[in-house]
């Protein structure tokens, strides 16, 4: 199989059901924001720390779920869509964390070790990423899951940064954070 076929060239691409729309459809401007979520994501592994990059692994396959269900505008039941467990899955993570850290009694600044710092980053893009999925929700029907899996995962993505700072021993009141 060659990795290109040249039928992308005119700025058409296909969706998982074969149609053909814009390379700057929501749809596409929805998932190519998961996709570069998930590439952010990967520059962290390995953190150091094997829980937090187990997780990470984690919500790397679950991106290329939402990816699928949202490149498939009318999935099959034996399609890839997100499901309620992936939400579970990461507020289990996040839930997980609570112990280790300190409850926040004000806002952080994004940043810290290396680790934590793109972490913060990949917060950001993940809110970009659900922002785009809600617009789209706005203009096709989509499995509202990926919106709340996004929303979540910003919030795991948050909490990761946060335990990897406290593990490198920088905190919120640390005058390097």
């Amino acid at each position: 199989m060659k990795i290109y076929t040249g039928r992308g060239d005119e700025g058409m691409t296909d969706l998982r059901d074969m149609s053909r729309v814009s390379k700057t459809s929501a749809r596409i401007e929805a998932y190519g924001t998961v996709d570069e979520l998930n590439a952010l994501i990967g520059t962290v592994v390995p953190t150091g720390h094997d829980d937090v990059d187990e997780q990470l692994t984690g919500v790397q396959n679950h991106l290329h779920v939402v990816q699928a269900d949202l490149a498939n505008p009318d999935p099959d039941e034996d399609d890839p869509v997100v499901r309620e467990e992936h939400v579970d899955q990461v507020e289990a993570w996040i839930d997980g964390y609570d112990d280790e850290l300190e409850p926040l009694e004000s806002f952080i600044l994004p940043g810290g070790s290396e680790k934590g710092a793109r972490l913060h980053h990949a917060r950001t893009v993940c809110r970009r990423a659900e922002r785009r999925v809600v617009a789209l929700a706005g203009e096709e029907q989509i499995n509202d899951l990926a919106v709340e899996y996004l929303n979540r995962l910003s919030d795991g993505l948050f909490t990761f940064a946060r335990v990897v700072n406290e593990r490198e021993g920088i905190t919120a009141d640390s005058p390097t954070y």
